[in-house]
């Protein structure tokens, strides 16, 4: 016997939350099942005749996922977004507010396969002379070609991180996980420079804007993007293409996948080995381009 399905979406919604909350999930989960259930309310609302808790069905789910699809939504975001609605029926259901849920058995959206976008050497060298009048740009683009750190690792760099003596950084990855990376000269002469030019104040992170406060990953990326257009570069680079960009460098001149995770700072070692496959290919076509 089910309850009084006369409760409106927005105190399920209310209910559902709660219990989240009770559940001690992070505020940053809670609102994000607030956003992807809500949105779902809302198309329920605008698209179906009199809905109300009971009447939801499966279809409804899946033409939900398809409409979402087809304004340009992800299938990794399509599959949170169903993981979100499955969780709010599964709460209803367990508490006797419907009979069962529709989103069961609705299928997971599937992930769609991103390339690995990396830059030419003429493409990151455009971006660079780009650069060049900004010696805290160009060092920033230096050291993400140099090492392949992730943005929110360059964001965290602290002045006492960089080691001109033994030419290497100190990188605190995922779950603080400390590593050292060596520095080529341009990447430590860059650096010098910038710091000659760095504005002067009590924080010891290694970027700082313009007002002296460390940098942010917003406007690392916005840097990213001005330099990658600037340089005519049309295809859809990132700050994490700069990463990619410098592992299959080194995969491509026989580094090992070995030292490749260690700079990488991947905790799997079958992560790393898709910039070794990248090498392998490219060296079957110089073997080919090369043939006797």
């Amino acid at each position: 016997m089910t309850k009084d399905t006369t409760l409106s979406f927005t105190k399920a919604l209310d209910a559902f939350l709660r219990v989240l909350e009770g559940k001690n999930r992070s505020p940053l989960t809670v609102r994000a099942y607030r956003t992807d259930v809500g949105q779902f309310i809302d198309w329920l609302s605008e698209n179906i005749y009199d809905p109300s808790l009971d009447k939801v069905e499966r279809s409804d789910v899946s033409e939900y996922l398809a409409f979402v699809g087809q304004r340009g939504v992800t299938g990794v975001s399509r599959a949170r977004k169903l993981a979100a609605i499955r969780e709010f029926f599964l709460f209803l259901e367990t508490h006797d507010y419907i009979a069962k849920s529709p989103a069961a058995g609705v299928e997971t959206p599937k992930k769609e396969k991103n390339g690995r976008v990396f830059l030419r050497p003429e493409e990151y060298r455009a971006m660079l002379g780009l650069a060049g009048a900004s010696p805290r740009d160009y060092a920033l683009l230096q050291v993400f070609l140099q090492t392949g750190i992730r943005v929110s690792e360059l964001c965290d760099l602290q002045l006492a991180d960089v080691d001109f003596e033994a030419r290497s950084i100190k990188v605190r990855g995922k779950g603080q996980v400390e590593r050292e990376i060596e520095l080529e000269r341009k990447g430590l002469q860059a650096i010098k420079n910038y710091l000659s030019a760095r504005p002067q104040g009590p924080d010891d992170h290694l970027f700082l804007n313009k007002d002296g406060d460390p940098i942010s990953a917003r406007m690392v990326r916005k840097i990213v993007v001005k330099y990658k257009t600037r340089a005519g570069i049309t295809k859809k680079a990132s700050c994490h293409s700069l990463r990619h960009t410098f592992a299959t460098a080194k995969a491509e001149k026989g580094v090992s996948p070995f030292q490749l995770q260690q700079w990488l700072g991947h905790a799997n070692l079958n992560t790393t080995q898709i910039y070794v496959h990248m090498g392998r290919q490219n060296a079957r076509k110089v073997m080919e381009a090369t043939s006797l």
